[in-house]
């Protein structure tokens, strides 16, 4: 007896009208997306677009929610979400049917990525209120996120400057071919004045990436002069008190002249070329994060084009007081963030610091594992509290943590949502981006959450 199969008939109109509501399952993650979203004030968007004529606009909960989803499921492109809402059942879902052009998706993400700051922190409302985020102990670290630019397209100062010593050459070899140009064997047949344009161009180019960057080493002048007078006033004060020279090396005076080896990138001349974890440099920015404990949510983050970690507690602390309902009682954080003044920072702004102040070693001994704790000294000031702290039982117990709560994170953004190098250029819209990213985790992880 021949085997019977289900119908499938490509043809068959529906019998009743169909209802994209019943599409996707109840608990299914564009739903909650969407649902969330509802719950968000919008108003400052909303005002953006009043009194403007023309055709009528997409609802931006719908944008905003197509933008949240593709994040979150590993979309990221305009053209992408475009394709998907034809494509993908939860898109469409999310569109309600219809189907914005990849222009219109792509001027709203850059139009409204400052909007975004307010958006990250409303949703971490929406789940202190639903009883899903209570801040308890934060982990902090940073992760190397490649910016849209090649870093061949980098240019450094010693470089530039032999560049243009040699397109001058060039363009007064070419002054003086346009002198003899009456000798028809002068030229060769040479386009004199398309040559030269060309090179006045690249000239141009030179010239202004020489500005950026000899700017930058005066910025960093004045931070390091600070710094410098700082260490010299303590030295003095050391001296006076001990009546003997400080020991330790006489602290080098700072130059405002540019290093040969500072460079800038002329795709993203805002970002900076990192030392990645994998090994080699890349062009790329530095992304931070402070992932809560228990709930796993990030509840503060931010981008910086600094090449390490050490000048990032200063604006973690800043952008707490900024949110007193985010404001941890603890930070953890590795050996990259360690310094006096951060940890000085912490105890001024009432944050408890774990901040590791040296690489553990692998396969410690036993003795070394379980050894007892050293005593407090008296009268100890703030890091030798601290050092003392990570060296209880307990300190070693909660420091612990830190891999198990931040480094997940980012592997989850990186490998799962597949977020490893930024779609726009330039440091501001690499910060707005970092925050779409961070949202879209967190949505992703209060769904998870919620069950």
């Amino acid at each position: 007896m021949a085997k019977e199969y289900m119908s499938s008939n490509r043809q068959q109109a529906y019998l009743l009208p169909p209802s994209i509501d019943e599409w996707l399952p109840k608990e299914h993650l564009a739903r909650f997306i969407v649902e969330i979203v509802k719950e968000l004030d919008l108003s400052n968007i909303h005002k953006s677009y009043s009194g403007q004529g023309g055709s009528k606009a997409y609802h931006p909960e719908v944008l905003l929610s197509l933008f949240f989803y593709g994040y979150t499921t590993g979309v990221f492109s305009s053209r992408k979400i475009e394709r998907a809402t034809y494509d993908s059942v939860a898109f469409r879902y999310i569109a309600a049917n219809t189907h914005p052009d990849h222009d219109t998706i792509a001027t709203f993400r850059k139009r409204f990525l400052a909007e975004l700051e307010s958006l990250f922190v409303q949703i971490l409302m929406v789940a202190q209120s639903a009883g899903f985020l209570k801040v308890g102990k934060v982990s902090l670290d940073g992760t190397k996120i490649k910016a849209n630019a090649s870093k061949h397209k980098a240019l450094s100062y010693a470089y530039a400057n032999k560049l243009q010593e040699q397109l001058e050459a060039e363009v007064r070899t070419l002054m003086q071919k346009a002198q003899e140009a009456d000798n028809e064997d002068a030229n060769d047949g040479m386009d004199i004045p398309a040559e030269l344009l060309r090179r006045e161009d690249r000239l141009k180019v030179i010239k202004e990436a020489k500005a950026q960057i000899e700017q930058r080493a005066n910025e960093r002048y004045e931070k390091e002069k600070t710094f410098y007078d700082e260490k010299m006033k303590k030295r003095e004060a050391q001296e006076k008190t001990s009546g003997k020279k400080p020991r330790g090396k006489i602290p080098k005076v700072p130059t405002q002249e540019p290093k040969p080896t500072d460079q800038i990138n002329l795709t993203d001349d805002e970002s900076r070329i990192m030392k990645t974890s994998g090994g080699g440099f890349e062009q790329c920015y530095n992304a931070q994060a402070s992932v809560e404990h228990d709930s796993r949510l990030i509840i503060h983050q931010h981008v910086t084009q600094n090449t390490n970690d050490k000048q990032e507690i200063a604006q973690t602390l800043q952008w707490f007081n900024n949110h007193p309902e985010l404001k941890p009682p603890s930070l953890l954080a590795d050996a990259g963030y360690f310094s006096e003044h951060n940890i000085h920072q912490c105890e001024n702004n009432k944050v408890t610091p774990y901040i590791s102040f040296g690489k553990d070693q692998h396969n410690q001994p036993l003795e070394e594992r379980f050894k007892a704790e050293e005593p407090l000294p008296q009268n100890p000031t703030a890091v030798e509290k601290m050092k003392h702290r990570l060296q209880t039982k307990e300190g070693k117990q909660i420091y612990a943590q830190r891999k198990s709560t931040v480094e997940p994170v980012f592997g989850v953004i990186k490998h799962i949502l597949g977020f490893r190098q930024f779609m726009l250029r330039g440091f501001e819209k690499a910060k707005g981006e970092w925050n779409l990213i961070c949202i879209a985790y967190n949505l992703k992880r209060l769904h998870i959450i919620r069950g």
